[in-house]
């Protein structure tokens, strides 16, 4: 079997579908996308193009190789999303040749269902512990919050205030049985993240992402031995290399590598072997569309660390497929079936790419403190 095209899809709201064929009409799936920056990565395939077509797309491993080592310069966001797209659909490519899901692939289940969390919002404390009703009505068992932004490096009493209100009206609204994440979203300064966790330490959070941004392992360390509230990172580090100092340091409990960032679904697979064996688990990242979720679910299934997976929730159910996938994904009970098709297990709808297209430009928000200053996202 042998490459014969890559297709690139901008989709609506800010996606980047990549189509594999082959010459014995077996086509594949992928998602490389760096948020923001979707024309950029859409060239770095592009570029991997020029390779691909003609190798056989069973040979996944030994096209990572050849595609992360073969230039002088490696990793970065915009590359290795390249490569991770690739690789998700290579994967597709030959679970629907072997005609098994991924997982089996991958040592076979370790569970029969896979735990999901959901995002949850709002304004105020009364509006937050409405929507956290709302999704326990709904099935799920966890949610995940936010600091809100801009952070000032050293903030007020009230912001902090304002902050532990919210996180303690959920938890007075929803009791002990709701598992409560926070996303720190990098936003936030070592000083300043370590009170907000010892305000926080009373709620009895889930973990605390993101607490400070990773490039300063060491300053992650501080923050997760301030705290007994489990430290969790990982969507901005790429490959297996960039998450092994903040495990050999320990500074983290739970990796979180996006698989259409961090190098894949196996790249994943070794980032979740090398976390086990420092007793932290996993939580794969995703904030993007419904190939990423597929893909993430692939890794739940077969990965023994595995602790929970994101699930954002966005409008129209699209983030779970509506309108994009011919059969979407179902949330039922805050737990999504284990997938049984084979590769993926989804089948896209191309019509509705065609239809939900845009021009890729999706950009970043930005955000300014009061005296005009830009601030952390």
């Amino acid at each position: 079997m042998k490459i014969t095209d890559l297709k690139l899809f901008h989709v609506k709201p800010r996606w980047l579908f990549l189509k594999i064929e082959t010459d014995e009409g077996i086509a594949g799936w992928g998602e490389p996308i760096v948020e923001g920056r979707a024309l950029t990565v859409a060239t770095a395939v592009e570029e991997l193009k020029r390779y691909l077509i003609g190798e056989d797309p069973l040979r996944i491993e030994h096209h990572w190789q050849v595609m992360y080592r073969g230039t002088f310069y490696r990793g970065g966001p915009v590359l290795v999303s390249a490569l991770s797209g690739v690789e998700q659909a290579m994967w597709d490519i030959k679970g629907k040749y072997y005609n098994m899901p991924v997982y089996e692939m991958l040592g076979g289940r370790c569970r029969d269902k896979i735990r999901m969390y959901s995002h949850c919002g709002g304004a105020t404390p009364e509006e937050m512990a409405a929507n956290a009703i709302r999704k326990v009505d709904a099935g799920f068992t966890a949610i995940k919050i936010g600091v809100d932004a801009p952070v000032r490096n050293v903030d007020t009493l009230r912001f902090l205030e304002g902050q532990v209100a919210k996180l303690a009206a959920i938890r007075e609204a929803a009791g002990s049985e709701l598992d409560i994440a926070i996303d720190f979203h990098g936003r936030v300064s070592p000083a300043m993240a370590i009170r907000l966790a010892q305000a926080y330490e009373p709620y009895y959070p889930m973990f605390i992402e993101e607490p400070c941004l990773p490039d300063n392992v060491d300053t992650l360390v501080r923050i997760a031995q301030s705290t007994s509230i489990p430290i969790a990172t990982g969507e901005r580090l790429f490959t297996r290399w960039g998450f092994r100092e903040a495990l050999e340091k320990q500074a983290v409990a739970i990796v979180q590598p996006d698989l259409c960032h961090a190098g894949g679904i196996f790249e994943a697979k070794k980032i979740a072997a090398m976390a086990e064996v420092y007793y932290a688990s996993i939580a794969p990242h995703n904030p993007l569309g419904p190939i990423s979720l597929a893909s993430c679910l692939q890794l739940d299934a077969c990965t023994p660390n595995f602790l929970i997976q994101e699930h954002p929730s966005m409008a129209e159910r699209w983030d779970l497929g509506e309108g994009y996938l011919k059969r979407p994904f179902v949330v039922e009970n805050g737990y999504i079936a284990l997938p049984e098709g084979p590769g993926l297990g989804i089948e896209i709808n191309e019509e509705a790419l065609i239809e939900r297209s845009y021009g890729g430009d999706w950009d970043t928000p930005r955000l300014y403190d009061e005296d005009g200053a830009f601030a952390e996202w």
